[in-house]
């Protein structure tokens, strides 16, 4: 591992501007990426600045009734935060679906949001990735590829991204909010990921040098039903091979709000706006939700051997649409 400075930061602005002008610093949070990514040589910070510590570990109610969530909360106690497993039940079921006891008690809400994805060939330093270092090609493409991309990819890179908290951030409408040396901004999380186009070493929208300070979650009482379901090629904790965070309001048998977005099948976690535009206003049904998903997937652009994803994200769509819409009728 290459030798690097580490500095901990007392506070925002000082954290921001610890970084700012040096390409080569990262922010280290709870470091169950970064840390890994250090060790296989993919990063080499020279300097870490730490900001486990800044007061931007708190869980509030925001001005417009929704909730703040700030960066440095970890994975554990998000998930346990009472006001979220009642309003907002798919981030917390997201959150515990994605890793281990040990790696949620580390983990920070800033962190997962900027984590890496887990291509093999991202990480093998022998092989071309053009994420790690642009243009030099994309090996998934010809090599091994089950679990990656079928929606939202281009000839330059098909990997997917991790998170598993992402997800269920996307159906939400969560804002995140940033701090660089010229103040406070923030993005809505549909702009935060950008398309993968021809620069997927580019995956977000944040300003050079800033800081992630927090998420923010708007008011959305139709997440009080909602449901993340993840599948995976082994029960005990791994990445998913795809997943769905649903939301149904459900009045008189017909869906009168509907929020879905997908995992593990693009290089961001997929809103799937087409699918919720058929789901608004249709009976609350199984025909309507295989119309549904069948509308998201139809841009669908598989690989060789991993267009055994389009079956099975159309089943898990369809499959946790009915639950919610069962638990409506009740």
């Amino acid at each position: 591992m290459r030798e690097f400075d580490y500095q901990r930061a007392d506070d925002v602005s000082g954290a921001v501007a610890l970084l700012a002008g040096d390409p080569d610093a990262r922010f280290l949070g709870g470091g169950t990426n970064l840390v890994d990514l250090m060790k296989t040589g993919v990063e080499r910070p020279a300097r870490l600045v730490d900001v486990r510590e800044l007061p931007l570990n708190g869980i509030e109610e925001s001005a417009d009734g929704g909730l703040r969530i700030g960066a440095t909360v970890t994975n554990s106690d998000l998930a346990a935060h009472p006001e979220v497993r009642r309003r907002y039940p798919v981030l917390s079921q997201a959150v515990l679906a994605g890793a281990s006891g040990q790696l949620r008690n580390m983990a920070t809400v800033g962190g997962n949001l900027l984590q890496r994805t887990r291509c093999g060939y991202f990480t093998d330093l022998s092989r071309p990735c053009n994420k790690r270092a642009p243009g030099s090609g994309c090996s998934a493409i010809t090599g091994e590829h089950h679990n990656h991309a079928v929606l939202g990819a281009s000839d330059h890179c098909v990997a997917v991204h991790p998170s598993d908290m992402g997800v269920a951030l996307a159906a939400l409408d969560a804002v995140v909010e940033y701090e660089t040396l010229d103040g406070p901004g923030e993005l809505p999380l549909a702009d935060f990921y950008l398309p993968v186009g021809d620069t997927p070493h580019r995956e977000t929208a944040l300003p050079p040098g800033a800081l992630i300070t927090g998420v923010t979650l708007p008011p959305a009482p139709v997440a009080a039903r909602s449901r993340y379901r993840k599948v995976r090629e082994r029960a005990s904790y791994a990445f998913a091979i795809g997943s769905v965070a649903a939301a149904l309001d459900v009045e008189d048998g017909v869906v009168r709000e509907a929020r879905l977005a997908l995992g593990a099948v693009a290089s961001r976690p997929w809103r799937a706006r087409t699918a919720e535009a058929v789901l608004t206003g249709a009976p609350a049904d199984g025909a309507t939700f295989a119309a549904a998903a069948d509308a998201e997937l139809a841009a669908a652009r598989p690989l060789p051997d991993n267009g055994y994803k389009v079956t099975l994200m159309r089943n898990l769509v369809v499959a946790v649409l009915t639950e919610l819409a069962e638990e409506a009728a009740r």
